[in-house]
């Protein structure tokens, strides 16, 4: 799985820390940009960066590339403010959210709240793991 003991309750138990925070993507002359609403901030890369670097050029999402792979492990690792458990997720994440995020409607971006993570963090988790083989 992720390597994380029980990753079921830390899972739980962000449930209810903050579900209502939202992200928002969008693109600005080309760029790849993403906000958290509830700080009226950027994310950007570098702290993720400094765990694995994929992108050191910036987040995309819609596809299963390096973009999006930065921005699966800043979205974790912002939301879950936990280490172990956005480096333990984020490959998974960013199969089954990030690739599928597209800037649709009216207003041209994707939006991805707290309650969205939750709930593929928990299926995530409760996803059974392959055996490697060697």
């Amino acid at each position: 799985m992720s390597g994380i003991s029980n990753p079921r309750s830390h899972v739980q138990s962000r449930t209810s820390a903050d579900p209502d925070v939202i992200y928002v993507g969008y693109r600005r002359r080309g760029r790849a940009i993403v906000e958290k609403q509830s700080d009226q901030e950027q994310l950007t890369p570098e702290q993720s960066l400094e765990l694995v670097n994929h992108s050191p050029s910036g987040f995309e999402w819609g596809y299963s590339g390096s973009g999006p792979a930065q921005l699966a492990l800043a979205l974790l690792l912002d939301y879950t403010d936990d280490e172990e458990v956005a480096l333990g997720e984020y490959k998974a994440f960013k199969t089954e959210v990030v690739s599928q995020l597209e800037c649709t409607g009216p207003d041209g971006c994707w939006r991805l709240t707290g309650r969205d993570i939750d709930a593929a963090l928990r299926e995530i988790v409760d996803e059974p793991v392959a055996r490697s083989v060697n």
